[in-house]
């Protein structure tokens, strides 16, 4: 009968040490741009405004997100704290086409426990709450390190093929090419903080995940705060039309559909040679 009493407190010390752990992890993210304006023979900006222009659109690619996080679950959100201004050459303000997604008000909530995930976002005004299973990730686990802060990493990969749609205004034509890319996705995770979560929709492996790289999007953890002293709350989103990962994906892929339309209709808004704005992936 001790022996029980022993074992049974011993569980509720496991269970309760469980609920305690939390913590946050703040991350920086960055976007290579293919978005390059000038050098068409319409164009009339020069080369100091195009470089400019690129520089400002370069900055608006790079933002602070706070995963908030215990054992089970986890919140990942955009920390805003002011509006970044519009870019403008010469100016002239420079219209920057969004669809919506990654935007400051969206909630990507995961229960690594349930396997299942809700991302509140946003579709050109539009509010979605996409509900849906954590698609597995076969990692390829390596047994290469490096440091980030004070924490040993591991590197893991895995690779994915997707089909992308770009299209390309040149001089006011509009051009539109299919292509499947096999991307690589490298993450470098630490068992030290042991939980298998990770900013986004990246999980899966024994350890924090404290950056990403796919060729295209880096993510890096700049800092971790565990068990603080404020209790962290990790509440689910509940706002929004609910679909499924399929469902948002066909939307999403309509209105920038529609967007693109648009824009070839207009007239007067000519950015010059080698604009690219890409769909999908």
């Amino acid at each position: 009968m001790k022996t029980l009493l022993t074992t049974f407190a011993f569980l509720i010390v496991i269970s309760l040490n469980a609920q305690e752990f939390q913590g946050k992890a703040i991350y920086k993210t960055s976007r290579k741009s293919n978005f390059k304006i000038g050098g068409g023979k319409n164009s009339t900006m020069s080369e100091k405004q195009t470089k400019a222009l690129e520089a400002r659109l370069k900055k608006m690619n790079q933002k602070t997100f706070i995963l908030k996080f215990d054992r089970v679950a986890s919140t990942y959100k955009e920390d805003v704290k002011l509006k970044a201004p519009k870019p403008n050459v010469g100016g002239a303000n420079v219209m920057v086409m969004s669809l919506g997604g990654s935007g400051s008000t969206d909630v990507y909530y995961k229960n690594i426990k349930e396997k299942r995930f809700v991302n509140q976002t946003e579709i050109m005004g539009k509010r979605f709450l996409v509900k849906d299973q954590l698609a597995p990730i076969n990692w390829e686990m390596t047994t290469e390190t490096k440091n980030i802060g004070k924490y040993t990493c591991y590197k893991a990969t895995y690779s994915r093929e997707v089909e992308n749609t770009t299209i390309s205004m040149v001089d006011g034509e509009a051009k539109e090419v299919k292509k499947t890319e096999t991307i690589v996705t490298t993450a470098w995770y630490t068992p030290q903080v042991p939980i298998s979560n990770g900013p986004k929709n990246y999980q899966g492996l024994p350890g924090l995940i404290l950056e990403i790289n796919d060729g295209k999007n880096t993510i890096v953890c700049t800092e971790i705060v565990l068990n603080p002293s404020d209790t962290i709350m990790i509440d689910e989103p509940t706002k929004g039309k609910v679909v499924t990962q399929e469902k948002y994906e066909k939307i999403s892929e309509e209105k920038s559909r529609e967007m693109m339309e648009k824009f070839k209709s207009r007239r007067g808004v000519d950015l010059g040679n080698g604009v690219n704005i890409k769909i999908g992936g």
